[in-house]
């Protein structure tokens, strides 16, 4: 007999595919002790080495018969026994400046293009993927505590926050070159994550369950049924980026995320026609109206694992429909400058995570990171106070008309 499940599957969907393969060719990062990168101060051969936070073209290397060669200046570091660097015939120290204590410099898994290709795209286009920028490894403990792909079988663990699982989500939230984009995108350093970032697994679809309606990320929230919502404007301040990891394979029968690109730049979200976040999620509605848009119109974006997808969050997409028995794992992440109000509470998760067994495996870089992403803090009248809930005011307010 037929599967009945299977005759309730919706069509498939007819969304413009934009498939993005890996060139299988990467950059290489030279990673100091404390997590850095080595790099030279300048784009020409006067520059001097240092170690740099941020991954931008000064710490790009390419890997040669003969050792690394600098992309933007030629310039040659060898690496030796114990992980020192050579450069000029002197061994450079934990700062990347010769003289002193060797260091022990690794190898770090880089970008395939240097990161001012991936910044000028994302201005043209509004949109910009990182293909399998992230290690292997790291892709492996994604996948591990989301419970996919090779660890399908393995059952999630709900007793400990997610952040705090493995040392490959703090990894990732500190990935270096897409922040680096991210803060150009945005003309600021000083970025937060609006909520902690997530593992969010998209399961089979069984041909009855709501499907996510067209909308735009926080804060603007277009097409979402919150308080809040940004005004509609052209102007060129960017409140928020969103930085979708495919932990999984990101296919179009798979349930990749559906976009509209370019609609960034139209000043206002998706039309009613399309079907929105806000009338998609009544109880019921899909039963009775079927899918939200997914014509030709639209764009899906296909990429494989360890892939990072940067959209402007002004961008109308919505969750794709998965159509496989293959679940698909994504780690969300909502980037804003640090003026605008979180979206959720991120200390307690922050608090938990300082105290686990992954945050003593990082660097002192994505400990840093993560720390200036995570923690809130406005200007108080003992010093710089940290932004957190209050249970006890939350439930004498609870219910006030105003909210």
């Amino acid at each position: 007999m037929p599967d009945a499940s299977a005759a309730r599957l919706p069509k498939p969907t007819r969304e413009r595919v934009v498939k993005i393969e890996p060139s299988g060719q990467h950059y290489s990062l030279l990673v100091a002790p404390g997590g850095g990168f080595l790099g030279l101060d300048g784009f020409d051969e006067s520059g001097a080495s240092a170690v740099f936070s941020t991954a931008d073209d000064r710490v790009m290397w390419k890997r040669e018969a003969d050792g690394f060669r600098h992309v933007a200046t030629g310039r040659t570091a060898h690496l030796e026994s114990g992980g020192r660097i050579v450069i000029d015939g002197r061994t450079l120290n934990e700062r990347g400046e010769p003289g002193g204590a060797a260091a022990a410099f690794a190898v770090g898994h880089g970008p395939e293009r240097l990161s001012s290709e991936y910044l000028r795209f994302f201005k043209e286009h509004g949109w910009v993927c990182l293909t399998c920028v992230l290690p292997p490894e790291v892709v492996d403990g994604l996948q591990r505590v989301a419970c996919t792909d090779a660890y399908a079988a393995h059952t999630p663990d709900r007793g400990t926050p997610q952040f705090s699982q493995s040392a490959a989500l703090g990894r990732t939230a500190a990935e270096p070159v897409s922040l680096w984009v991210i803060r150009q995108y945005m003309r600021t350093d000083d970025i937060r994550f609006a909520h902690t970032p997530a593992l969010i697994v998209l399961a089979q679809d069984d041909g009855r369950r709501n499907v996510q309606g067209w909308h735009s990320d926080y804060p603007y929230h277009w097409g979402v049924p919150a308080r809040g919502q940004v005004p509609t404007q052209a102007g060129d301040i960017v409140l928020g980026v969103q930085r979708n990891v495919c932990v999984s394979e990101f296919t179009k029968e798979r349930g990749a995320t559906a976009f509209k690109l370019g609609s960034h730049a139209l000043g206002h979200g998706p039309p009613d026609s399309w079907g929105t976040a806000g009338t998609h999620g009544r109880p019921g509605y899909r039963a009775e109206h079927g899918l939200p848009y997914n014509g030709p119109d639209a764009d899906v974006i296909e990429a494989p694992p360890g892939s990072i997808i940067l959209y402007d969050s002004r961008t109308w997409h919505r969750a794709g429909v998965n159509r496989t028995a293959q679940p698909r794992a994504a780690m969300l992440q909502a980037v804003t400058p640090m003026f605008v109000m979180p979206k959720s509470n991120t200390s307690g998760a922050y608090r938990h995570f300082i105290q686990s067994a992954a945050y003593q495996q990082l660097t002192s870089r994505e400990r840093e990171e993560i720390r200036a992403m995570m923690v809130h803090r406005f200007l108080g009248p003992v010093g710089r106070d940290v932004i957190t809930a209050d249970a006890e005011l939350t439930s004498i307010v609870d219910g006030d008309s105003l909210w």
